[in-house]
């Protein structure tokens, strides 16, 4: 995508029609509208299939080694203090993780398609691309309104674990296996869960999505940033665009907008690790997700 006039890292206090949210509306429309013309394997260029590849290959990699069903026998077992410790894991893994892979891949093509993103200082970049892939990767589910269903289990407690006298040598195999079977909090699933209720009784539309991705991918907040004046500059332009759209479309919803953002609020509760460990280490086991992100996105 061509680079535009105006945006660079030294300049950009202001706003006009060339500036990053219009960019990103633009690119953002384009891959939408190629997507519905084309076939998906028509349209992927070598680096994107490259990118696709690296994700099927850890997804056939770890396809057969499911969870053993010891693991999930004991329900609703207490701690020491009496409370239970109610955690989740995905119904179909299977399913749900190619389905957010391929949302992975999008989110990565849309990031690149932000030409003031580019721009920036490659470790500006990497530092953003960090903090923002979890949240971002959960807009583009609710986008793509993709759902998943989970099933209750419970973490043995370390009680029980002395109890049943697993030998040391079978205890470590153990483990390992139960941080992939016991899943997440129940409660860091139902945040996810009523986010994505959130943005389905709000019908975002594509613009507004765009306009969220823009708040959410320019993140001032990140420590360490070379570029913070300009990624301030970027975030109160999202917000600015995303005002204005929904004061022109939807005239007649005084409250649309601060609907919008209770939204992005409720995605800032979302943990990047409870993200990964949900969507992607049942089928890729311990790889850490950050290194596959660099691969998939610089080609490392």
């Amino acid at each position: 995508m061509a680079t535009l006039e105006g945006c660079r890292c030294r300049g950009a206090s202001g706003r006009n029609n060339n500036s990053i949210l219009y960019s990103i509306l633009k690119s953002d429309s384009l891959a939408t509208a190629e997507e519905q013309q084309q076939h998906p394997q028509q349209q992927q260029q070598p680096h994107q299939q490259q990118q696709q590849q690296t994700l099927q290959h850890l997804l056939h990699k770890s396809s057969s080694a499911a969870a053993p069903a010891a693991l999930q026998v004991v329900r609703q077992q207490a701690c020491s203090c009496g409370s239970t410790r109610r955690r989740g894991v995905l119904r179909s893994p299977q399913v749900t993780c190619k389905a957010a892979s391929a949302v992975l891949v999008k989110t990565l093509r849309f990031v690149k398609n932000v030409p003031c993103f580019r721009e920036l200082p490659e470790d500006d970049q990497l530092m953003l691309i960090r903090s923002a892939w979890a949240p971002l990767l959960v807009l583009g589910l609710a986008q793509d309104r993709v759902d998943f269903e989970t099933t209750e289990t419970v973490e043995p407690s370390m009680l029980q674990r002395i109890l049943t006298g697993v030998p040391d040598r079978q205890t470590e195999v153990l483990a390992d296996q139960s941080r992939g079977a016991v899943g997440v909090s129940v409660v860091d699933i139902d945040t996810i869960k009523a986010f994505l209720k959130k943005c389905w009784s709000v019908d975002i539309s594509t613009k507004e999505y765009a306009y969220l991705k823009g708040a959410v991918l320019f993140n001032p907040d990140v420590e360490g940033l070379r570029c913070l004046h300009y990624i301030q500059s970027l975030r109160r332009e999202a917000h600015q665009a995303l005002n204005e759209h929904v004061k022109l479309i939807h005239r007649e919803d005084t409250t649309r907008f601060a609907k919008l953002l209770i939204a992005l609020s409720m995605l800032r509760a979302i943990s990047p690790l409870v993200v990964a460990q949900l969507f992607f280490r049942p089928v890729i086991g311990t790889v850490n997700i950050e290194e596959v992100l660099m691969e998939m996105f610089y080609g490392k």
